[in-house]
């Protein structure tokens, strides 16, 4: 956040109080509840146009307790809400600060997408988007970390150079992995992005999980494929423009095998998408969809399913008092109740 002191103020001001009013501001951030941007100043004092640093431990440290605490990341939410995961993610609060945290996928100075990660399995809970349409095409695989999950005073995600990371998966983790059968899967394809640098924001590592090879290149990208056009076909907002919610995510194994004795290998992905459509007769102007499947060698393909079905298998894996899961509000038709089992 960025203190801007206007032109007649600035002129009645020499430079020790424009310092002392920049000091009292940023008290003013820290007593609230507002995510705060830093940039580390060393060796001068602040100038106009600076972005003020907080604490050392803030650097460390400094998380929101909800993703709406972001108005960039809460736009990536219908509604502005958050899926409901019980044990994880209650009410928009998390259950375990330390363990779980909040992405707002910065790139090129834009908000992308929006990440749920799990810093004990190195993977995402989920990453949440908006779809409004695609490019074609992909971009070389340039992969990226997050430095805030390290401490690193840096605003948004970057290409890795060097150094090992503790709190998320890195370069090398991957580095073997075609011969454990599992490559690197996108929970936000870069297939569902609508420009170039939006793709290329896919390419975090905070966005990946170990994905089988087989279910990857196969049944789970047919899905994303189909996923596509459903949304470009039928997805339209109050202005005709194409327009959808969607959160896909990954429940994590239990068992100890890990990639590079790091990476949890997840069981199974999930992905729902929720949109608008006044031509969609059913559930008034909402339609939604949802698909899942265990990520392994021969999983076939992958039947659409109700977002009831998908919340009803989900609350297996998720389970608490704080139940049950929902992964989008009351307007998204939950559908009939499902006959098929998975």
């Amino acid at each position: 956040m960025q203190l801007v002191i206007p032109e007649s103020r600035r002129a009645s001001l020499n430079k020790k109080q424009q310092w002392i009013d920049r000091m009292l501001f940023t008290r003013s951030l820290l007593q609230s509840s507002q995510f705060i941007t830093v940039l580390s100043l060393v060796g001068r004092r602040p100038e106009e146009g600076d972005i003020l640093p907080v604490s050392k431990f803030c650097l460390r440290k400094c998380w929101v307790k909800k993703f709406s605490d972001v108005p960039q990341c809460k736009s990536f939410f219908l509604k502005g809400t958050t899926p409901n995961l019980p044990g994880i993610l209650v009410g928009g609060i998390f259950k375990n600060e330390d363990r779980y945290k909040p992405i707002c996928q910065k790139y090129k100075n834009f908000y992308r997408f929006a990440t749920l990660y799990d810093t004990f399995n190195r993977i995402p809970v989920f990453s949440a988007y908006t779809f409004t349409g695609n490019t074609t095409g992909r971009p070389i695989d340039r992969w990226m970390i997050e430095p805030g999950l390290e401490g690193v005073n840096r605003t948004e995600m970057q290409i890795q150079e060097g150094g090992s990371y503790k709190h998320q998966a890195e370069q090398k983790d991957y580095k073997n992995s075609k011969y454990r059968g599992v490559n690197r899967g996108h929970l936000f394809p870069s297939s569902h992005a609508h420009d170039l640098d939006t793709q290329k924001s896919t390419f975090t590592l905070t966005n990946i999980v170990p994905q089988v090879v087989s279910f990857n290149d196969g049944s789970w990208k047919t899905m994303e494929r189909n996923v596509r056009g459903t949304l470009k076909l039928n997805c339209k907002d109050a202005n005709d423009q194409i327009k959808a919610y969607v959160v896909t995510g990954a429940v994590p194994n239990n068992n100890k095998t890990k990639l590079n004795n790091r990476v949890n290998i997840p069981y199974l992905m999930w992905t729902a998408y929720c949109c608008e459509n006044k031509k969609y007769k059913k559930n008034k102007k909402w339609m939604a969809g949802a698909y899942w499947g265990e990520n392994k060698k021969g999983t076939g393909a992958l039947d659409q399913q109700t977002l009831g079905a998908l919340e009803i298998m989900l609350n297996r894996y998720y389970k608490g008092k704080d139940g049950p899961v929902k992964v989008f509000p009351e307007d998204c038709p939950r559908g009939p109740k499902p006959t098929t089992s998975s």
